[in-house]
């Protein structure tokens, strides 16, 4: 009998019927049951999408387009208010009532679909736009539908409403290759979806339903009807009130899409480098101050490449915070003709002179000097290695600090070599440079003028933690060394170990006296200037040009070069790097200056003569707070007790009797030094001259070589008509007007008067230089010619 003849004859017998196929209905609801459970795929979007960086406040700061073409953010988990309200007045108002499926909403669509003889409406849930969003690609058939409905009424039993909402979200048409909420709100009016006005979010609710609408050219007028019958929707409802309705009417649509935004284009490689492609990549930077020394790089940039200098990078660190507040890597050439790709702040370059602080830290941490002690500054040949300050002159003796401040090259060295290149290499070490990784040997004293490598990273961190060490002592925290924050999931970690607070003040006080640019010569006049402990440094060749400055609150580090080791002329810290220095830190708020370590200092009777401490022969004596390290340094060298007759000349016991003697303590330099010395100190005394009759002991001869050296090997200069020239041999005396008999191999061959520069053709080979003034003093070295 048929279904429907059964139907027909009585209820009795359909029931009866019904009754006898029960398993075959139970088998076949569970089969569709089974399937309406396991029709959903675990995971319903697995297309690419875009890998972002924002700041720390969620701003934008680059984008990486999706492997497929489109931009397409990473999904979110909630909706923005306005947007949501808008798209369930345009999609779906029953939203919360369904479970996916809602009869009520394919009955309108029929209904309309009827009316206007075409289908204008297709009755989708917000649930079942999800689901074909997720199978992209397939033909609108009743049967897609069906399949639609299975899935969506199963949706609604895995995700919660907003769930499926934010999948809604993300991953509706937008228009062109923009997809989702987050990048239509980017793309289209350059912020975040959840900034965006009552008519951008109506605007974005309606182009899922036509996404093709939005063009700048065409269609303008009917996307403005859908947008604005929205708004009076939602006026209709309360959501809007009437002032708010006729403004968001008054809002034009968006014009030409805002560039991409590319402030940090660095740090977003590095991220995807470290397995974030595709994410939300959440920095430590600061939108404003990144795109501001962005524009201070592009500036400078500008003029440097006239010098054919087209690399420059800034690094700027938040000491209180430990962030990493503005990574500029290079400059910006969308042609990446010069290695503008490279990320020079992570990349190992020449230092030229900007390790000199660490040296001076460390000296007066383990109590080597003091900071006002006299260093020798004369031309010298150490370990056969001859450094030159870059002015190519020299004081004789210059303060610790000084040396410092100015940085003088030969002082340094000689510094250097007091202290010990192999501790210096193990200090670097200890404090986080990760790129002196070669033997100690291999650098010898260059280590100090830029014989090593270094990352700009590296190089602020140190100092960055230098002035942590600073701010931890007047909190009365815990003194670590720790790295810097570049994303916002980077954890603190130990990284080295930090200096002593006093040697970490006493060398940002030596480094506040280094000449700003000249542009910003009287900067101390103006009380709106703050205080910026800060060293340059230019490697040899004009390659790299460093400046790093330092305040309470902020590290700012600037390299400047190019990518491809190329030097230039003019390529020098002071005049391509320091400019930029100082303009990133007029773009910073000021800071106050550190606070003084009291408890880490000591007053000190210190010479007020040589800078060392006094000893019981010193004239002039002040009481100097200097850090508690130093009570280790060395007592004066330079004073000592003389003895003179009543006409001031200098006796001894060969010539005068003790009880007549004069004893006076006297301020005496070793005759290099004296004769440097002197010409910028003209109230120094040299020692008197003996009497005639008196002889004299070694340690009180006035007479030195300055070249060549003692066991150097020297080469004849080459003439211009390739011939061999004469060598100059020089010398100096404490007596201006002294006269020295010159002797080369035993052999006479000369006398000078006040400049004292001996013309002569050595051969090649090994001799000896002996010069005797009138008095009798004499002195000699050994030196070799080689070709």
């Amino acid at each position: 009998m048929k279904i429907w003849q059964i139907i027909k004859s009585s209820p009795k017998k359909l029931l009866n019927w019904c009754w006898s196929k029960k398993y075959y209905f139970l088998a076949r609801w569970a089969v569709v049951f089974t399937i309406w459970l396991f029709c959903t795929p675990k995971e319903f979007f697995k297309d690419p999408t875009c890998t972002i960086l924002t700041d720390q406040q969620g701003n934008i700061l680059n984008a990486r387009i999706a492997d497929d073409g489109q931009w397409r953010f990473p999904p979110r988990k909630d909706v923005p208010y306005k947007f949501k309200q808008a798209i369930l007045q345009f999609e779906d108002r029953t939203f919360y009532d369904h479970m996916g499926f809602s009869p009520s909403a394919f009955a309108r669509a029929m209904k309309q679909n009827i009316s206007a003889g075409k289908v204008v409406s297709g009755g989708s849930t917000i649930t079942m736009q999800v689901v074909r969003l997720s199978r992209q690609g397939q033909v609108r058939t009743i049967s897609e539908k069906v399949v639609e409905v299975f899935q969506s009424t199963r949706m609604e039993w895995t995700y919660s409403k907003d769930e499926i909402l934010a999948m809604y979200a993300s991953y509706a048409q937008m228009g062109g290759n923009v997809v989702g909420i987050d990048a239509a709100a980017w793309r289209y009016f350059g912020r975040k979806a959840e900034e965006l006005s009552w008519a951008e979010s109506a605007l974005l609710a309606v182009l899922p339903n036509a996404p093709s609408l939005l063009h700048l050219d065409k269609n303008r007028e009917l996307l403005l009807e859908k947008r604005n019958r929205l708004l009076n929707r939602l006026h209709e409802i309360g959501l809007l009130d009437d002032i708010e309705w006729e403004l968001a009417k008054s809002e034009s649509l968006p014009g030409a899409p805002p560039h991409v935004p590319n402030f940090a284009p660095h740090v977003i490689d590095k991220a995807i480098s470290r397995g974030q492609k595709g994410k939300w990549v959440k920095s430590n930077l600061d939108f404003f101050l990144q795109e501001e020394v962005g524009k201070v790089v592009k500036y400078h940039s500008d003029l440097l490449s006239e010098n054919q200098i087209h690399n420059a990078a800034v690094l700027v660190l938040d000491i209180e915070t430990g962030k990493v507040v503005s990574y500029i890597g290079n400059t910006f050439d969308p042609k990446n003709e010069n290695g503008n790709q490279v990320d020079v702040i992570k990349a190992p370059r020449s230092t030229g002179s900007i390790l000199k602080p660490f040296l001076y830290a460390s000296m007066i941490e383990e109590g080597e000097i003091t900071p006002n002690q006299l260093i020798e500054d004369v031309p010298m040949i150490l370990s056969g290695y001859a450094p030159k300050n870059y002015n190519q002159k020299y004081d004789g003796v210059v303060p610790a600090h000084k040396a410092l401040s100015r940085s003088l090259n030969v002082p340094i060295v000689k510094m250097l070599k007091d202290y010990g290149v192999q501790r210096f290499h193990q200090k670097l070490n200890n404090i986080g440079m990760t790129t002196v990784n070669r033997p100690s040997s291999d650098y010898g004293l260059s280590l100090i003028l830029g014989g090593a490598e270094a990352s700009l990273w590296d190089l602020c961190t140190i100092y960055g933690n230098m002035g942590k060490t600073l701010n931890d002592y007047k909190a009365g925290r815990k003194n670590e060394f720790l790295n810097f924050q570049l994303y916002e999931n980077d954890k603190p970690t130990v990284q080295g170990e930090p200096f002593e607070p006093a040697a970490v003040w006493s060398t940002f006080e030596a480094m506040l006296l280094v000449a700003r640019p000249e542009e910003d010569g009287q900067w101390q006049q103006f009380n709106a200037s703050q205080k910026i402990a800060w060293k340059t440094g230019t490697s040899y060749g004009f390659r790299d040009a460093w400046a790093i400055g330092v305040t309470s609150r902020y590290v700012v580090g600037v390299w400047v070069g190019n990518a491809d080791g190329e030097g230039r002329p003019g390529l020098v810290g002071i005049k391509a790097a320091a400019p930029i220095l100082f303009d990133v830190f007029a773009r910073l708020p000021n800071s106050e200056w550190f606070q003084k370590p009291y408890d880490e200092m000591q007053l000190t009777a210190i010479c007020q003569h040589s800078g060392f401490k006094a000893s019981s022969i010193c004239p002039e004596v002040d009481s100097v707070l200097i850090p508690i390290s130093c009570d280790k340094a060395k007592i004066c060298p330079y004073h000592k007790v003389i003895h003179i007759d009543n006409n001031g000349l200098r006796v001894n016991s060969s010539c005068e009797v003790p009880g007549n003697m004069i004893s006076t303590p006297w301020f005496v330099l070793p005759p290099m030094a004296e004769k440097f010395y002197k010409y910028k100190n003209p109230t120094y005394q040299s020692t008197p001259k003996y009497r005639s009759e008196c002889s004299f002991d070694e340690s009180s001869k006035p007479l030195a070589i300055m070249y060549p050296k003692s066991q150097s090997n020297i080469y004849l200069p080459t003439l211009l008509d390739e011939t061999e020239g004469n060598t100059i041999f020089e010398a100096s005396h404490n007596d201006a007007q002294a006269t020295l008999y010159w002797h080369l191999d035993n052999q006479y061959i000369g006398e000078t008067m006040g400049i004292h520069e001996m013309e002569y053709k050595p051969v090649e080979g090994d001799h000896v230089l002996k010069i005797l003034d009138e008095n009798g003093f004499e002195t000699s070295v050994n030196f070799s010619v080689v070709k």
